[in-house]
Formats: structure tokens, C-alpha cells, sequence
């Protein structure tokens, strides 16, 4: 798709329009937040402040968590609405994040200046995969020794089952887009079906994997983020009662790293070492 900035008109519009804000706070938005924050957690420097690049990080709800624990941030995004949403965010921070406009295949940092890259968007909204791999190396780049690299990634299945559950996916349109996202990991949302999420590529597990490992990352570890538990049929009440929610996240941790359930969760993390 035509591009008159930093990325495609296609993605510019469907973030200008939508509000990404509150998208966290919607469906399960909750999950993906709790979860992603718990996964970030667990590499964050215990005895240091660290030194954090959220690369294609939104309007800075995770970076406003970050900063708020004394770590350093720049976040990087291409949407001009976000970087003016994140800086409003930032401003009111004692300690306040540094937003700023980019993309990831060309960050505006010094070689070997950061404790941590998170690609947020990235390895999603970039169809071509030697785009990809030049984001992750360009998050190598701008990565100390021994740095941690984090990406996301949504699942070639995402679309598939979410149809399955709700009914959607007997309307022909969606049906052929959920066809060729199995089939290729590209998506494109139908024209009648307003909302979707924008040119995307979904990735299997595997190929999230090789691409982390042919840029040279070490230590590799492939986690679910919501993992399988989105698909209890009474989720949304289950999650409402402390007790169940909690065993529900217990079962999370536990099948997190398994690869035989590992597509039954629309998001994914990876990690790597430098």
C-alpha cells in the first residue's frame, strides 16, 4: 500500500481514526495488558535502572508503566497521533518518557545505547519479511552487549478462531481472509468489514522464531501472551471472580511455552539476547 510518510496511508488512517488509548481497556484488552506487562517484567534489571526503547509503543501506556518505575524510555511510533497523545502522557509524569515520531528501520539512536529494545508494532504491520528482519537488526544495532530484544507478534490463527467463536467466519469475505492468513500470514482486512485491523502479517510460531534466530539473537524463548485461557466460553465472568480468574492465570504460566498450543493464542513474545 502507498506510503506518504513513514508508514502506509492504510495503517495511518485506521490508527488516526481508532482509538488505541482505550483498546487495552476493551474485550480482552485487560489480558493483553497484564500479560504483557508480567512478560516484560521478568526482563527488566532488578538492582539497575534500564535504559528502554518502545519501538512502535502507541500512545505510551506501557512506556507511562515503565517510566513510572524509574526506567528510561524513548518510545518510537510512526502515527502523529500518538506521539501528540504519548507526550500529553508523558508531561504528566515526575518522571516522563521521551516520545517521539520514527519507525523501526531507522531508529534515531546511538549504536550500543540501550539496556532494552520492545517492538511493540513492528513485526506486525510489516508485510515484507526482509522489513522485519531489518527492524530487528536495526533494534540489534542500537542494543548493548548482552541487551535484551522483545517483539510481539499476532498469530497466524488469531483471525480463525475469533471467527470460529462468534460466527463469523461463514461470511465469505472473512472467511477468505482468514483462508490466506493461514495460508501466507498476510492479512488484509475485507472492504466490509470496517475496523479490522490494517495490512498486517500474522506470524506461525516457527517463522517468528527463524526470524529472531537468522539476526543472530541468542537465548531464544517463544511465550503465549493470552495463551489458551481467552477461550473458556464464560471467560468474561470467569475473569470477574478473583479465584477463577486466578486459576485461569495459574494455567496461563503453566502451558505459556508449550509449542504444541502455542497458535491457540493471538498474541505471542519473543525474546533474544544480543
Amino acid at each position: 500500500m502507498a506510503a506518504t510518510g513513514l508508514i502506509s496511508n492504510d495503517i495511518n488512517e485506521f490508527y488516526s481514526k481508532t482509538s488505541e488509548e482505550n483498546r487495552l481497556s476493551l474485550g480482552l484488552g485487560p489480558l493483553e495488558y497484564e500479560r504483557n506487562t508480567e512478560l516484560i517484567s521478568r526482563y527488566l534489571s532488578k538492582d539497575k535502572k534500564d535504559l528502554i526503547a518502545d519501538v512502535g509503543g502507541g500512545p505510551g501506556i506501557y512506556a507511562e508503566w515503565l517510566a513510572k518505575m524509574g526506567h528510561l524510555v524513548h518510545l518510537v511510533d510512526p502515527v502523529a497521533k500518538h506521539i501528540k497523545q504519548a507526550k500529553v502522557r508523558a508531561s504528566k509524569l515526575k518522571k516522563p518518557f521521551f516520545p517521539v515520531l520514527g519507525e523501526s528501520r531507522k531508529l534515531d539512536m546511538e549504536d550500543q545505547s540501550m539496556d532494552l529494545v520492545i517492538l511493540h508494532g513492528p513485526l506486525y504491520h510489516l508485510q515484507a519479511e526482509q522489513d522485519r528482519i531489518l527492524s530487528i537488526k536495526e533494534a540489534l544495532r542500537v542494543l548493548k552487549p548482552g541487551g535484551i530484544l522483545l517483539g510481539f507478534a499476532i498469530n497466524y490463527t488469531a483471525s480463525t478462531i475469533a471467527g470460529l467463536l462468534n460466527g463469523m467466519l461463514h461470511e465469505n469475505s472473512f472467511y477468505q481472509m482468514c483462508k490466506q492468513e493461514l495460508s501466507t500470514g498476510i492479512h488484509h482486512p475485507p472492504a466490509n468489514w470496517p475496523g479490522l485491523l490494517p495490512e498486517a502479517f500474522f506470524h506461525r510460531p516457527d517463522q517468528l522464531k527463524a526470524e529472531f534466530e537468522s539476526s543472530g539473537l541468542k537465548d531464544l524463548q517463544l511465550l503465549a501472551v493470552e495463551g489458551m485461557i481467552w477461550l473458556d466460553s464464560k471467560y468474561f465472568e470467569t475473569r470477574s471472580n478473583p479465584a477463577k480468574k486466578e486459576a485461569l492465570m495459574d494455567l496461563l504460566r503453566l502451558t505459556e511455552s508449550d509449542p504444541s498450543i502455542l497458535s491457540l493464542s493471538p498474541h505471542m513474545m519473543i525474546s533474544g539476547k544480543k
